[in-house]
């Protein structure tokens, strides 16, 4: 830990992947809480994964693949969110094409890209080493895109999530902010890309919120606690990941999920130590 903290005062790089996972980690603090109470984690996982299309799009084009990764998530929402309200009854077979067909096109167009091609790797399992400045610039517009909407629209969000019925008899227009969900679902999903790559990423977006929920009684607590266990963990993760010289993305995944685990299996300690019937006094 020690080697760590001495290198990131002399490397500009690691300076800048910290940077990177506290940027990714208020995107996944902010909406994480919403996709674990809205149930969508599988929804959010055909976001993500049909991302790597447009990258690749954008990598064969010459263009900037966060770009065509922020496009792409946001139309992969869109179509999701309205096959779910159009469609019920095979969402789950459009989603799983969806998701299926999004890898299969960016794998497609990176493997015909003219002269070099950018490392696969590197899309799918993140290399938060490797984060540019102007990645930086643009992962903060984007989180702040997504605190201007969320704090904006939240008591609108909180009742689409919890119960949409509800909502619609309050007047709210349930159908255009669910899908403005989804949308923020796909920024926060271009958020974490270079931290975590696709494949990690839903474990980063629910991991530190289900955590948080286990200790914290609404939802705005959730958010806090979610982003500040998010900065934690990509920071340890990292921390831990530069000596050994192990991939920063994975051991990030790891330590979210041991820490999931444990909070689980003190949470259900705590439940069953809550529920236990009180011994009745003795008498003298």
């Amino acid at each position: 830990m020690t080697e760590f903290i001495d290198a990131v005062g002399r490397h500009g790089f690691l300076q800048q992947a910290l940077l990177a996972g506290l940027l990714a980690s208020l995107g996944c603090g902010l909406i994480g809480p919403f996709v674990l109470v809205k149930r969508i984690t599988f929804l959010a996982g055909g976001i993500a994964h049909s991302v790597l299309g447009g990258m690749g799009v954008a990598v064969y084009l010459g263009a900037d693949p966060l770009v065509g990764a922020l496009l792409s998530a946001v139309l992969a929402a869109l179509l999701i969110g309205w096959v779910r309200l159009t469609w019920r009854t095979g969402e789950d077979t459009a989603i799983g094409a969806l998701w299926a067909i999004g890898m299969a096109v960016g794998i497609l167009f990176i493997a015909h890209t003219p002269g070099y091609a950018q490392d696969l790797m590197s899309f799918l399992f993140g290399n938060i080493l490797l984060v540019p400045p102007r990645s930086l610039w643009f992962m903060a517009a984007l989180d702040l895109l997504l605190l201007a909407v969320v704090l904006g629209g939240y008591r609108q969000f909180v009742a689409v999530a919890f119960d949409e019925e509800f909502a619609r008899l309050r007047g709210v227009p349930v159908t255009f902010f669910y899908l403005l969900l989804l949308v923020l679902v796909a920024v926060t999903v271009v958020l974490m890309i270079q931290v975590v790559g696709l494949i990690l990423v839903i474990a980063l977006l629910t991991l530190p919120a289900a955590v948080a929920g286990h200790w914290t009684y609404s939802l705005a607590a959730m958010m806090v606690a979610g982003t500040l266990l998010g900065s934690g963990l990509t920071s340890a993760g990292l921390a831990l990941s530069y000596g050994p010289d192990l991939p920063a993305g994975p051991t990030i995944i790891l330590l979210a999920g041991a820490l999931y685990l444990s909070s689980a299996v003190l949470a259900w300690l705590r439940g069953r130590w809550r529920a236990s019937p009180t011994l009745p006094a003795a008498r003298a």
